[in-house]
């Protein structure tokens, strides 16, 4: 299955903990931003980005705001819709 993101995966030096930068591209095609499920909780930074939303299951969309962070609890639907420009978040499971 091909991504609608590309992902790039560093290390916080000293800490060994990991995280994902995920780039949304303006030009993804809005049935790539499906409904989906993820097997871990996660805090999701937002880095850049205009205009996107994060839907939650039974949940109106909520604008993401670049500096501020979103919890996703593990297993519960989600996701996200198409803003003006790219989407650059940073995951942290």
């Amino acid at each position: 299955m091909i991504k609608p993101y590309k992902e790039e995966i560093l290390e916080q030096q000293g800490t060994g903990r990991m995280f994902r930068i995920r780039t949304f591209e303006s030009e993804v095609d809005d049935t790539e931003l499906i409904w989906h499920r993820d097997k871990r909780s996660r805090t999701v930074h937002v880095l850049s980005g205009n205009g996107w939303k994060l839907q939650l299951d039974d949940e109106l969309p909520t604008e993401l705001e670049v500096g501020k962070q979103y919890y996703i609890i593990k297993n519960s639907y989600h996701r996200l819709i198409k803003g003006e420009n790219n989407l650059v978040i940073r995951i942290e499971e």
